[in-house]
């Protein structure tokens, strides 16, 4: 959703925080309107509006019974927050014309955590996921489960080159889970999440080299499949 069509991207954003609200209904309406039009013309996608709605609304949950409906500019923070890591992974940078850096720093300065903390919540989710009624990577899965299982023992220890053998490693088991999941999918699927990818990468597309678009619109694509099949980032940068 872009620009072109504010009015409607706010109806979305109304129509999802009022879920979010258990059905009471907040209008966005003078500045909120104008605050939501700008994530609009910045390009903000639908779906990093809603995560970013989700984060804060769970914190609020978190603090105990509510005492008002959340609105809409109570969440900005965490929107801007899920756009920044949305750009990071797809490879859009703040310019809109070249590939982010990876070594930017996270969003709202949030402690990292550990590789033995990453890759003990990533062995949790892909065995669950393994477990799940999909199963057509599990053996993809199941080998990944392993390697990872007996990677996590010695991760808290590892220093200089063995640690960055390690890393090097993640990446090409994301990347070999992706693959698996794209090969696995079916034409229509792959159809639907490419017009995605394209819906959401079209306010920067004017302003992107086509190779730079090439890139960022096949990171979109793989974002997206992760997300269907609901899996884990191996990586860890």
């Amino acid at each position: 959703m872009n620009d072109d069509c504010p009015d409607d991207y706010c109806r979305q954003v109304e129509t999802y925080l009022c879920r979010k609200n258990d059905g009471h209904l907040i209008r966005i309406v003078g500045p909120a309107f104008e605050q939501v039009c700008a994530w609009a013309s910045k390009g903000i996608p639908l779906k990093a509006v809603f995560r970013g709605i989700d984060r804060y609304v769970e914190r609020y949950y978190a603090k105990g019974p509510r005492r008002r409906p959340v609105r809409i500019e109570f969440c900005e923070a965490d929107i801007l927050d899920a756009f920044d890591e949305w750009r990071r992974a797809v490879g859009v940078g703040r310019d809109a014309g070249s590939v982010s850096d990876s070594g930017e720093e996270r969003a709202g300065g949030r402690p990292r955590e550990s590789l033995a903390t990453h890759l003990d919540r990533v062995v949790a989710r892909l065995v669950a996921r393994r477990g799940g009624p999909d199963r057509f990577i599990d053996a993809a899965l199941d080998e990944i489960v392993r390697e990872l299982d007996t990677a996590r023992a010695d991760a808290k220890n590892l220093r200089g080159g063995p640690r960055d053998a390690l890393l090097q490693r993640l990446r090409e088991l994301d990347r070999r889970l992706i693959d698996a999941t794209r090969t696995a999918s079916d034409p229509e699927m792959l159809q639907r999440v490419t017009a995605e990818a394209d819906e959401q990468l079209s306010p920067f597309r004017g302003r992107m080299p086509a190779d730079a678009y090439a890139q960022s619109q096949q990171a979109c694509i793989d974002r997206l499949l992760r997300e269907h099949a609901r899996l884990p980032t191996i990586t860890f940068d």
